[in-house]
């Protein structure tokens, strides 16, 4: 028996073409799933907290990191879309760090088309200069940034200032809160800044943060790495997304919850008197959010599901615990 070498190579060649081009067509309907679904936690959360008005002009807050490169795209996708105008410009602070890369933010914007300005301010040499060897830099640079980016926002007449945190940011800040400064508060998605003269938007604060990795994997942005200052990196913080990502591991859906909790507040059932009105509460007051339900079995589900994903294989399931 004769064996065709020519048609076997021919075959397997074939075969392997078909791999390559479902593997392709499956990577780009994930990408289109994925992008679809940035752009529609950034639409909900700037017509739920009202961030963008007809007439804006946004300060897009654009550090060289993932985020801000989404948050930039996403918002430019918006303005494109949106049944009101509102222009953009892309602003990036250039702080004058040993090995910062100055050529990479204003190549990318050029081949963009967008307006941008770059600031450059040497907070460096203040903060190497104010902070003792060994101590963590980020507290004031962090103070100093702000100030340089309010006077910008005042100088281009911007009248929204757009910063990229995102859900996972915000989660992280309220533990932060809660575990370190015995409060209950995290970031507003939308605010006025700390001078009192600008409105801070926060564009991506329905977006979690795996999704933005792999958008900005995706797109192959031109990262520019947060350690070019050499300082300590916020430990406190480090450890709460540390034990964040875990959970997301373990517990598919209790960050999902975590977040819903945040929009979900009954200051009837929690301890802070200058919320609710606690003392003013009688035999008369009538049944206030549900009642005492304290010990009461939860009306929860088995699982939490975020409903933009398909259901895991295993979720978080709750052993409630009666007391009697």
């Amino acid at each position: 028996m004769t064996v065709s070498t020519a048609s076997s190579t021919a075959s397997v060649s074939s075969t392997s073409d078909a791999s390559q081009s479902a593997l392709a067509d499956q990577q780009v309907h994930s990408f289109n799933k994925l992008q679809k679904r940035l752009r529609k936690h950034v639409g909900q959360a700037v017509g739920d907290f009202n961030m963008i008005e007809d007439g804006d002009r946004i300060m897009v807050c654009l550090s060289g990191g993932k985020d801000s490169y989404a948050m930039l795209e996403m918002l430019q996708h918006l303005k494109a879309h949106a049944p009101i105008s509102f222009d953009i410009i892309a602003v990036n602070l250039d702080q004058k760090q040993p090995g910062f890369p100055e050529h990479v933010l204003p190549n990318y914007l050029d081949a963009l088309g967008v307006e941008y300005k770059i600031v450059e301010e040497d907070t460096y040499s203040i903060v190497m200069d104010k902070i003792p060897e060994g101590k963590t830099t980020c507290s004031l640079c962090s103070r100093l940034r702000r100030g340089i980016l309010y006077r910008t926002a005042t100088e281009l007449g911007a009248t929204k200032i757009a910063l990229g945190h995102h859900r996972d940011d915000i989660i992280e800040t309220l533990l932060l809160n809660m575990f370190y400064g015995g409060t209950m508060k995290s970031m507003p998605p939308k605010l006025v800044s700390d001078n009192g003269k600008h409105v801070v938007i926060r564009p991506l604060a329905y977006c979690k943060e795996k999704d933005l990795v792999s958008f900005a994997e995706a797109r192959e942005y031109p990262i520019i790495p947060c350690n070019l200052c050499g300082s300590q990196e916020n430990l406190q913080r480090k450890a709460i997304k540390n034990m964040l990502q875990d959970w997301d591991l373990r517990f598919p859906g209790r960050i999902e919850s975590m977040f819903r909790s945040l929009q979900n507040l009954v200051p009837s059932h929690l301890l802070d008197h200058q919320q609710f009105d606690f003392k003013s509460i009688n035999s008369d007051s009538g049944i206030i959010d549900g009642g005492d339900i304290g010990f009461d079995k939860p009306e929860v589900a088995p699982r939490f599901i975020d409903e933009d994903e398909e259901a895991p294989e295993r979720g978080e399931r709750l052993e409630i615990i009666q007391l009697k």
